[in-house]
């Protein structure tokens, strides 16, 4: 598409920032089965690292290459891998669309420069869709938008683009035209060349592309479309916004000027369309990533801190800077543990030991390598913008600072969503107990939303993750790939508690025994706050009433109690505490007594003063237009809230709202056989609210037993 490389290196510049310049580190983010997989596999075909295409659903595709995703048809794991396009190095990662992964594209989303965003010319943006572009815009990610699947039935690019400005709040910029739709859609209208790009035959080579003159009957509209873009990019570029002013038309240069500049000031997201799954549409979008996305020398320099002294730490992004790099995934391997690094400063080389300033130890790296899904290729060094993996770091975990020793810095880590479901696993053989653990181990390394304890009161293991399909395929893993036959419970939903109004205690620790007793009183206002996550704590002790050394304990104590969750075991959030008074006695005074005294506060304001708390999911269902009413009805009855009901080409309707998720078990087997299986679902975490009294009383009960 391109014949202006706004990423060109200049004369000037060394060997290594012209290297820098023409690398493009992006992924590929969407709502599941919205064609981001196929796009990905068509993308290695364009570009000749793959010589055979890996169609999703006949579970050949590259890029899903563990056993559950072939089997499922879908992307569990994110997978990267590197191809060259137009003399340009590309590393992508091609992320999972499914919520209960969606940690998959957190962390892949934190490290990548630029992304892609595929959308279904058919369903528009979807709710996943919503999650990822939430995700992108958090790190400020540029991205380009491909609507894919223009050859089905239904399938409206407007509609689509309007879409992504209505539900993203997106600024669109569509760069192309379909020329013909449904059935019958043949090719594109480049609107920045005025050329019109045709694929022939069912099996035409994805490479091959006949370019031709806009058709007469379409000129009218391509130009309307042409000035509607213009004016859509005009203000990030001086002289075309001058010319377009005066009626003007600007140079091919100047337009593409303009769009890699609003483009990487996330000004605008350039639109390109076409169907992955027949080839058609995916070179535009290579061109566009070269084109419009950033190399790692166009992204700000990124902000770490020294764990020293808390100073502030930023390199820049040269090989011959200081080393810093982040671990953004680890996988377990049988030929060594796999973990992948985004390198942004210095130099990293095979053999060398790097400091990890978390554990304040040192890790190996025993063999650097390029990754392609899960093939590998080795390397002796990795520079400043690389993503590669690494075999023999022991013990650092995803979100953890590799640096030097001499010029130590952290990174900030990636925040991830709360578990909201669990249930219990123990291994058919009583001799496997040991091993499960161990895998259990390996994969909460790998998966920072699976979490694993051991119930101290039963001795029972209890696994946690986003839902019910996360749960299950770390269960198929434990079993299938390490060969561990286990038995699980029913999954259970992770409550959590607050208190039910505010509450002034006074907690007294005091004890008296032969030597030093223990003495530690202090007075706590508790009220809770929607703001607060878990626990804010507020030190108003005027006068010295408590001792300065004896607030943090105190602090500690109540962290503790709100944490550990009472009798019930669920923890508390939105707590507020407000140390306002306390009493301290100069001998028996101690850290420990005021700790315990803090445990004793929360414990008191808690008693008969807690209120249930359940995770509700935003759900939306699409089903043929004649089942909505049976759809609306089942989701009433599981205590949903209707929120909004649209019309879908192709005789859909699809309907949104809100549910509890402890509602939500087994749905899609109640939806198959409501809409005879033409309906599908998807769901995500919202938000805790209160669970009605009739209702907490039974979980509490059931908890209780």
């Amino acid at each position: 598409m391109s014949q202006a490389d706004n990423s060109t290196p200049s004369k000037k510049e060394s060997k290594d920032i012209a290297e820098i310049r023409m690398l493009r580190n992006f992924g590929v983010i969407a709502h599941i089965d919205a064609g981001k997989t196929t796009f990905s596999e068509r993308i290695l075909y364009i570009t000749g690292k793959s010589h055979k295409i890996g169609e999703v659903h006949e579970g050949a595709a590259t890029m899903d290459y563990l056993e559950e995703e072939r089997k499922r048809g879908i992307t569990i794991t994110s997978a990267a891998t590197t191809c060259h396009w137009r003399g340009h190095t590309m590393s992508l990662i091609d992320t999972p669309g499914h919520v209960d992964f969606t940690a998959e594209v957190e962390r892949s989303l934190r490290v990548l420069d630029g992304a892609v965003g595929v959308f279904c010319g058919v369903a528009g943006v979807q709710p996943q869709s919503e999650t990822v572009w939430r995700q992108a815009n958090r790190y400020k990610v540029p991205r380009v938008a491909f609507v894919n699947k223009l050859d089905r039935t239904g399938a409206d690019f407007d509609k689509a683009v309007a879409s992504m400005k209505s539900r993203l709040n997106a600024n669109p910029v569509p760069l192309v035209m379909p020329i013909g739709k449904e059935k019958d859609f043949l090719g594109v209208i480049d609107l920045i060349h005025m050329k019109a790009y045709y694929w022939t035959g069912e099996d035409a080579d994805a490479r091959e592309m006949i370019t031709k003159e806009i058709p007469a009957d379409l000129m009218d509209q391509a130009k309307a479309r042409r000035e509607k873009m213009i004016e859509g990019i005009a203000e990030f570029h001086e002289p075309l916004l001058e010319k377009f002013v005066e009626g003007e038309i600007g140079t091919v240069e100047e337009i593409m000027l303009a769009v890699r500049k609003g483009t990487l000031s996330l000004g605008i997201t350039p639109v390109f369309c076409g169907s992955a799954f027949k080839d058609k549409g995916v070179q535009q979008v290579l061109d566009a990533v070269v084109d419009f996305l950033p190399s790692p020398l166009d992204v700000p320099p990124i902000e770490g801190k020294n764990p020293e002294d808390d100073s502030k730490v930023i390199w820049d992004l040269l090989p011959d800077q200081p080393f810093g790099s982040l671990v953004f995934k680890t996988i377990s391997d049988p030929n060594g543990d796999l973990t992948f690094l985004r390198i942004y400063s210095g130099t990293m080389s095979q053999g060398e030991k790097y400091y990890n300033a978390r554990t304040r130890k040192y890790e190996r790296i025993g063999r650097l390598m390029r990754m392609h899904a899960n093939q590998r290729e080795p390397i002796d060094t990795a520079r400043a913008g690389d993503i590669v993996a690494a075999v023999g770091i022991r013990e650092a975990i995803t979100g953890d600072t590799l640096s030097t020793r001499e010029n130590p810095v952290i990174y900030e880590a990636m925040n991830f969503p709360d578990t909201v479901i669990s249930m219990a696993i123990e291994p058919k053989a009583g001799a496997d107990r040991d091993k499960l653990s161990t895998v259990i181990g390996k994969l909460v390394r790998e998966d920072p939303t699976f979490k694993a304890i051991t119930d101290e009161q039963t001795g029972q293991m209890v696994i946690s993750g986003m839902g019910e399909l996360h749960l299950e395929v770390k269960c198929n893993m434990i079993m299938n790939d390490y060969k561990i036959p286990v038995t699980v419970g029913k999954p259970k939903v992770a409550y959590k508690m607050t208190l039910a109004k505010s509450k002034d205690v006074e907690a007294r620790h005091i004890k008296q025994t032969g030597g030093s007793g223990q003495f530690a009183v202090c007075r706590v206002r508790f009220s809770t706050d929607d703001e607060v996550e878990t626990l804010e704590f507020v030190d108003a002790v005027k006068g010295g009433s408590v001792p300065r050394e004896f607030i943090a304990p105190i602090e500690k104590g109540i962290l503790a109690a709100v944490t550990g969750g009472g009798r019930q075991g669920f923890p508390y959030v939105k707590v507020r505490a407000e140390l306002y008074d306390g009493q301290s006695h100069d001998v028996d005074s101690s850290a420990m007594a005021f700790e315990s005294a803090g445990i004793l506060a929360f414990r008191i304001a808690a008693e008969n003063n807690s209120q249930l708390l359940e995770p509700i999911m935003k759900i939306e269902v699409e089903c043929p237009e004649d089942r909505t009413g049976d759809v609306i009805g089942d989701l009433s009855s599981r205590r949903g809230i209707i929120e909004e009901m649209t019309s879908k080409p192709g005789g859909i309707s699809a309907v949104t709202g809100k549910v509890p998720l402890a509602e939500m078990f087994q749905y899609s087997t109640s939806l198959r056989s409501m809409t005879q299986g033409r309906g599908h679902y998807s769901m995500e975490p919202s938000n805790y609210e209160p669970v009605p009294p009739n209702i907490a009383g039974k979980v509490l009960e059931e908890y209780a037993k």
